[in-house]
């Protein structure tokens, strides 16, 4: 099965230099809806079987237009919301970075608890578990591989990307995930493939599932079930 692993596009408060975390109200801002109704170009040449996000403004104005077009109902997954950055919310970047847990955020983020939110570990455990959890869903329901959209944030995102790369939560600040892109994991019996990290391009019809292949672009192997070749994005 698999998943890309949707940033919602450019907001209002990515410009405004401020953690919005969970706050109401942030919405996309004019580039924002722009990639929004980019995304179907950028997925004419997919099957797209499902989308989730997460229950905030910006992600449901992300994939509105893609699902629209496809005559789909996206499902809301409290799972994949932002980051609960408790007492951090609303609060200027400028003025966090002198904050002494925020090094433990670059540095240790396993250990990093946000004071009266969460932390970055439960982000992770609660955000792989839904990714798991929809994927063998629809694997059940489907009996074949599909590819289906999860539309969540940032530091969620790059939570998952690192479980998926077998990567310690303490160094996930080196993945990337910018607004409006799109990260792309196969996932097997076996183990997951991370097919695309940070894609910002114009097309993913790549991912569309060639028959007999394995990562790598190897034909016949019997070691994992089929799946695509990888490529950098």
């Amino acid at each position: 099965m698999t998943v890309i692993l949707l940033r919602h596009g450019r907001s209002t408060a990515n410009t405004s230099h401020v953690l919005a975390g969970r706050s109401p109200g942030v919405e996309l801002d004019e580039l924002g809806h722009i990639q929004a109704k980019g995304l179907i170009a950028r997925l004419s040449g997919l099957e797209i079987t499902e989308i989730v996000h997460s229950p905030l403004l910006r992600c449901l104005q992300t994939v509105t237009p893609l699902a629209t077009d496809r005559g789909l109902t996206p499902l809301v997954d409290d799972r994949l919301a932002e980051v609960d950055y408790g007492q951090w919310t609303g609060r200027e970047l400028s003025e966090l970075v002198r904050e002494p847990l925020w090094k433990v955020v670059q540095q240790h983020a396993s250990a990093a608890v946000f004071p009266g939110g969460e932390g970055l570990a439960q982000v992770q455990a609660r955000a792989v578990a839904a990714i798991r959890e929809h994927d063998i869903r629809l694997a059940e329901q489907h009996g074949r591989d599909v590819v289906w959209i999860a539309c969540s944030h940032g530091d969620v995102i790059k939570s998952v990307l690192a479980d998926a790369l077998a990567t310690h939560l303490d160094g996930f600040q080196r993945i990337v995930a910018e607004p409006a892109s799109l990260s792309v994991v196969r996932y097997t019996e076996t183990r997951p493939f991370v097919l695309r990290v940070n894609d910002t391009g114009p097309d993913l019809a790549g991912l569309a599932v060639p028959p007999k292949s394995v990562p790598g672009g190897e034909v016949n192997a019997a070691a994992d079930p089929p799946a695509a070749a990888a490529s950098g994005g």
